[in-house]
């Protein structure tokens, strides 16, 4: 894939507010996203229609939340403004993981950027919840943000980690990570965990233990070919085994100093199936940088 196919997946930026202050910390991530290709970012705010009742919506309550949400939306692009990022805005009613997944569709977003948490109360649509909803749903690739982490997020990154366990959206995944690795000039580093408990694998046979590791390293094989194909060569290749696949990722990450990981949403049952939508989750609640979550249709429509 040559740069400038790979600059077109970050032509079109989508980021839903809600004017917290976390919010405004990873917008800041999101406009050095845009700055570095020379993105539109697309500032969305949606009102959450269900938390008041029919009468409430009407009149003053609503010439309110609109006069609140143009103010959020405003606030944000006159930010991008200074950054000299051209920046479009839009208000909408419903709820909010729907409304989020339909602009993308409709804007034909190329990436969703999301705080994992938002402020409780009167906009309250980016509480891990409805974060996880547009994880899960939307067509497209999804980057979410810690706000309490998005101070200390440097772009672009330097050393990005995808995960994989062989599977078809894996490998969707990876193709993404391996764009983001060739765009930006990353490290790749690819992992696989082999989950030894979900598996009943008692650890104590050598011939157990070398039946996964033969596994493993194929599927790792594999993914540096993939790799490889769109010249970008692996920094690392390594199999990691533990009782739970999240830890082992987030170990990792740590331990790497990774800035990024780069997974998919879901993936196949049975020996290496970490790619599974519970554990891609536990990674949007608990990692300490930004991960990127990829559908398979995502990167099959990239």
């Amino acid at each position: 894939m040559t740069d400038s196919e790979t600059s077109a997946t970050f032509d079109r930026l989508l980021f839903p507010t809600d004017g917290s202050q976390g919010a405004a910390a990873a917008l800041e991530h999101v406009l050095d996203i845009a700055a570095e290709h020379g993105s539109t970012v697309h500032v969305l705010n949606v009102m959450e229609t269900a938390l008041y009742s029919p009468f409430q919506m009407e009149g003053d309550v609503v010439d309110a939340l609109e006069r609140e949400g143009e103010r959020i939306v405003r606030d944000a692009a006159d930010r991008a403004s200074e950054r000299g990022i051209d920046a479009v805005t839009e208000i909408r009613k419903g709820e909010p993981y729907r409304e989020i997944i339909d602009y993308a569709a409709d804007r034909d977003i190329d990436l969703t950027v999301v705080p994992t948490h938002g402020r409780r109360g009167l906009e309250r649509f980016l509480l891990g919840s409805t974060t996880e909803r547009v994880v899960r749903r939307a067509d497209g690739p999804v980057l979410t943000i810690r706000p309490d982490a998005a101070a200390e997020l440097a772009y672009p990154y330097r050393r990005v980690l995808t995960p994989t366990d062989g599977s078809d959206c894996a490998r969707d995944a990876l193709e993404v990570g391996v764009d983001v690795a060739s765009a930006t000039g990353a490290a790749l580093h690819l992992l696989t965990v082999v989950d030894v408990v979900s598996v009943g694998v008692d650890v104590r046979s050598d011939i157990k233990t070398a039946m996964l590791e033969e596994a493993a390293d194929d599927i790792l094989e594999a993914a540096s070919s993939v790799a490889e194909t769109n010249d970008v060569e692996p920094a690392a290749e390594t199999v990691a085994y533990g009782p739970s696949v999240a830890e082992a990722i987030r170990s990792f990450v740590e331990e790497q100093d990774i800035d990024l990981v780069v997974v998919g949403t879901h993936g196949r049952t049975g020996f290496d199936r970490y790619v599974l939508g519970s554990v891609t989750e536990s990674l949007v609640r608990t990692a300490p940088v930004p991960v990127l979550a990829v559908r398979e249709s995502a990167a099959e429509g990239s």
